[in-house]
């Protein structure tokens, strides 16, 4: 008895019971990995400009991997949504700046659901062999249904949208930015990968080789890819060139109610406009072929007010060249987003209406239901814009003028079809006069950065109160206004018809990702069913 005693006291004393973890350690492994997403999501921003550290959003995919991989579905969605929070609350801030924080919170809780779905499935695919393939072609997925639903979509925060400084630009032109973004994603998954199988080889002293080769090649092949597409990144004049001016007339105020000072606006870009005929006039510029207007730049129908009519048409023949308009047009009882183009001797000749139009902005989707929570907002959209059904190329001065107005330019297809329907240049003309000195007008831009490379065309933004700009067909800005002054931009630029292949492939990229999205998950579900079965038996 005292032997035996003796034994199980030495016992003890040698391998002695796990003590459980204090409360504070489980509330920290509980909580910390929401807390790693957030503050990758958060990451993830600061790689969007106005910032040119479109790098960090690798580490920040890479810290998302850790956090979801070899999580249940179910950890992966609420994982997958504070990412979302964390990401899409800084990046958005600017939709609530002169409306509140109301509508802000309410599009990024609804948003960040999406990026909360990815999560889950990314969880779902973590297991698999080769899974930062399955996981980023799933947050391509998640992308391609926010630029869908609901009401028309809402594209921004496109990875692709971060990367117009970045090394992966080039891609654009391979595949659109369904592309360009899945590379970022998969290198940013492969990234944390090699990590993982690093620690992995330490620990066990044992190398899975075929693992380690996928990890390394989910690195390397989106690098290899984007130096290897910069050959379809060119600058050069195919059709010759043309001199173009982009106007930029400002606004009295910030803020909402400028809208409220339509004739002002009018002014002042027909002044602006004025002002620089004076300086062709005095040879200081080159005379332009066409001139370019901001969006909302006559919120005053031409077509319906004679005193309208006149200022725009004493720009034009001051200027001497054919001007893109943006008015606010009423037709039939239906309100419009049109451009008109506007000849110097002719008049007004050819209109593009705004095909994609934005909710809460210029339509207002369950309008008696946001009546019932503040009647303030549905004043503001007092009547819906209707939406256009053709694409729009102007012919000014011989030259095809593509035109995706505003909120279109986040949308890939809205873009695509001004090219295939033989534009050589694209114009994105915007009012970012309601979002004050916000992030808004910058992350606009870099969206037309992307447009210029994926489609090889230059890329001007008139805006009326700024950042308007010029851009090559590389990507490159060659002239640039301040924001809320009035000035003039007048370049010669290069004319260009070929087509990417990005542009002749349109939508297929996206649909073949989808196809990868869709195989990972359904493997991932087998696998995880087959796992069940065995584990009853």
């Amino acid at each position: 008895m005292t032997a035996t005693a003796t034994s199980v006291d030495e016992s003890e004393q040698l391998e002695p019971q796990a003590r459980p973890a204090s409360r504070g350690v489980r509330l920290v492994r509980r909580f910390l990995p929401a807390a790693v997403a957030a503050l990758s999501g958060v990451l993830l921003y600061v790689s969007f400009p106005p910032r040119t550290l479109w790098w960090l959003a690798l580490p920040a995919f890479a810290v998302l991997g850790w956090c979801l991989r070899g999580r249940t579905w179910k950890a992966g969605f609420g994982l997958g949504y504070v990412f979302g929070l964390g990401y899409l609350l800084p990046l958005l801030v600017w939709t609530g700046v002169e409306v509140g924080p109301g509508p802000w919170l309410a599009l990024v809780v609804i948003e960040a659901v999406f990026v909360a779905l990815v999560g889950a499935g990314v969880a779902a695919v973590s297991k698999l062999p080769a899974w930062p393939l399955w996981a980023a072609a799933l947050w391509t997925a998640g992308e391609a249904a926010r630029a869908r639903v609901p009401f028309g979509g809402f594209p921004w925060g496109k990875i692709a949208f971060g990367q117009a400084d970045g090394v992966f630009l080039p891609l654009a032109a391979v595949g659109g930015t369904p592309v360009l973004g899945f590379a970022v994603v998969l290198c940013g998954f492969g990234l944390y990968e090699i990590v993982r199988q690093v620690v992995e080889t330490r620990r066990t002293h044992a190398v899975r080789r075929s693992a380690a080769v996928v990890a390394v090649l989910s690195v390397v092949v989106p690098v290899l890819g984007a130096f290897a597409s910069r050959p379809l990144v060119s600058d050069k004049a195919e059709d010759g060139t043309a001199t173009v001016a982009v106007i930029q007339g400002n606004v009295p105020r910030l803020g909402l109610d400028f809208n409220s000072q339509r004739r002002a606006v009018l002014d002042y870009h027909a002044r602006e406009t004025e002002r620089l005929a004076a300086k062709i006039k005095a040879g200081d510029v080159p005379q332009p072929d066409f001139v370019l207007w901001p969006e909302n730049s006559s919120d005053i129908d031409p077509f319906a007010n004679p005193d309208a009519r006149a200022v725009i048409d004493t720009a034009a023949k001051a200027i001497g060249a054919p001007v893109s308009i943006g008015g606010v047009v009423a037709k039939d009882g239906k309100l419009y987003n049109e451009q008109i183009l506007w000849d110097p001797d002719k008049g007004p000749v050819d209109t593009y209406d705004k095909r994609q139009i934005q909710p809460f902005g210029e339509f207002l989707p369950l309008r008696s239901l946001v009546g019932a929570i503040n009647k303030d907002w549905t004043s503001m959209v007092r009547q819906d814009f209707s939406r256009g059904t053709e694409p729009g190329v102007f012919t000014m001065a011989g030259t095809r003028v593509g035109l995706a107005t505003c909120y279109e330019a986040a949308f890939d297809w809205a873009v695509r079809d001004t090219v295939t329907d033989g534009a050589q240049i694209i114009s994105v003309p915007s009012n970012n006069a309601t979002f004050d000195r916000s992030e808004m007008t910058y992350q606009q831009l870099a969206m037309s950065r992307v447009r210029a490379v994926e489609h090889s065309r230059t890329v001007t933004v008139p805006v009326t109160s700024g950042v308007s700009a010029v851009i090559m067909p590389d990507g490159k800005i060659t002239q640039k206004t301040g924001m809320f002054v009035a000035d003039s931009l007048v370049q010669e630029v290069p004319l260009r018809s070929s087509e990417t292949p990005a542009t002749r492939l349109g939508v297929l990229p996206e649909m073949a990702l989808l196809l990868v999205a869709a195989g990972g998950l359904g493997w991932a579900v087998i696998a995880g069913a087959r796992g069940r079965r065995t584990g009853d038996a």
